[in-house]
């Protein structure tokens, strides 16, 4: 079963409240998405790009670090009280009226 964004949003906060600080500081939050984006730069820019990783080096799976980038999304986004569904539905709500003619289309 798929979980839901809010149901996303309720089993992080849930693990992060067994902590005396749930939430690191606005701007650990930052730096943490910062490397995890690079974490996955660094595999797409291995698996299509021109840097190829080395024989001996395992290529961490992309699966894992999407997943990584997606929990340290929704702990900024409950840190700052934000409800990721309505932020999913705003950005969806900009390209399907700002953006709907700005890419080419089948």
């Amino acid at each position: 079963m798929d979980k839901t964004l809010r149901e996303v949003q309720k089993e992080v906060d849930d693990w992060a409240k067994q902590f005396k600080e749930p939430y690191f500081p606005p701007l650990s939050r930052m730096a943490a998405m910062t490397e995890e984006v690079g974490e996955v730069a660094r595999i797409v820019n291995r698996m299509y790009g021109s840097k190829k990783a080395k024989p001996e080096e395992a290529i961490v799976d992309l699966e894992e670090e999407l997943g990584d980038v997606l929990f340290t999304l929704t702990c900024m986004a409950n840190a700052e009280g934000i409800n990721l569904t309505r932020a999913f539905e705003r950005k969806m709500n900009k390209v399907n009226t700002r953006d709907i003619s700005r890419f080419e289309k089948k």
